[in-house]
């Protein structure tokens, strides 16, 4: 299938290995906003000696930044237990979790894996008397590396 126009970014799916579905049905995996999709190359620069117009450039390792996933606040939520199983228990497991963007037919156009995650933030924000706004709960998760892929 060839894209022949910008996708738009409202339409994607968020997956975490292990995690779906709980005990009522309610899924687990809907979020409204996703950040810090991208990797950065480091630079090292050498400089030679009696080369004084420029400097060598070097690759260092790529970094990348943490993954923030933000939603409706999902009380009794699976992934927010694990979190907590991390803070209460200092019990830290890894998911691999996607992320795809899809088109109108909920087809992928490109999707994201992001290997070994685990949960490093948790907050809630929305207590505010004068407005009327749900609660939105916001995840940040650090992981090893993500790969680019075309179908999930």
């Amino acid at each position: 299938m060839a894209v022949s126009y910008p996708p738009v970014g409202f339409h994607f799916s968020v997956q975490i290995e292990g995690i779906g579905a709980d005990f009522s049905g309610k899924e687990d995996i809907g979020f409204q906003e996703i950040s810090g999709v991208s990797a950065d190359i480091g630079v090292e620069e050498y400089r030679e000696g009696g080369e004084n117009r420029f400097a060598h450039r070097m690759p260092n390792p790529v970094s990348y930044p943490n993954l923030v996933l933000k939603r409706g606040m999902l009380v009794g939520s699976q992934a927010v237990n694990w979190f907590k199983n991390e803070v209460q228990a200092f019990n830290f497991k890894t998911y691999n979790m996607t992320v795809n963007l899809l088109n109108q037919d909920h087809e992928v156009l490109q999707g994201w894996n992001f290997v070994q995650a685990w949960p490093l933030k948790w907050s809630v924000e929305g207590f505010n008397a004068q407005d009327n706004s749900i609660m939105m709960e916001s995840m940040e998760f650090v992981y090893q590396y993500y790969t680019m892929i075309k179908d999930a």
